[in-house]
């Protein structure tokens, strides 16, 4: 999202309101590319609210030129919620609501949550054994390539070009995980 600058114009998206907090929040506390990868939060679970246990995960895409069917609207940035059960909460093709989400579990939290991240870092020992959060990554990478499958089927029997044939997403090593939310569930 912090190259919004450069790449993505969200306003064209009808996200405006997910660009003017990133701006204030850029105003506020400087500029966030130095930053290193790999940073996580972890928040309450709140299913009445949409927020079920799981991760919702920040990627960018290793090939940029790969953006099937122009799906993904903030390519080649990929947000996706991946559920405890492994299963999609929201695929990446379902940006607004993300965006919701990630903004309802963040939004005006200014410390860490003792509820939520100590039986986050008991089961994790402290960040030693993210086991359980790599297989969920897979599996948030599993629903990119699988949407991209379904996408290239597709091609096969609509008019015009096919991508079936094309280079594609093809797993993992396509992507770089930048952040990680887990909304941890009860302990």
């Amino acid at each position: 999202m912090e190259d919004v600058k450069t790449g993505v114009s969200i306003t064209d998206l009808g996200l405006n309101d997910f660009r003017m907090d990133l701006l204030n929040h850029l105003k506020e506390h400087g500029e966030i590319a130095g930053l290193p990868t790999g940073l996580h939060a972890v928040v309450p679970a709140d299913p009445g609210r949409g927020l079920l246990p799981g991760v919702l995960f920040a990627l960018r895409n290793r090939h940029p030129g790969i953006n099937v069917g122009q799906a993904n609207r903030l390519h080649p940035y990929y947000l996706v919620y991946i559920g405890d059960d492994g299963k999609p909460v929201a695929g990446h093709v379902d940006v607004k609501r993300l965006l919701d989400l990630l903004s309802l579990a963040c939004k005006d939290r200014h410390a860490p949550i003792p509820e939520a991240y100590r039986p986050f870092n008991q089961s994790t020992r402290d960040g030693k054994d993210m086991n359980a959060y790599s297989r969920l990554l897979d599996e948030a990478v599993r629903s990119i390539v699988s949407v991209k499958e379904e996408k290239d089927l597709d091609s096969l029997f609509s008019p015009g070009p096919t991508t079936a044939l094309s280079q594609g997403i093809g797993g993992l090593d396509d992507f770089e995980l930048l952040a990680f939310l887990v909304v941890q569930g009860p302990a």
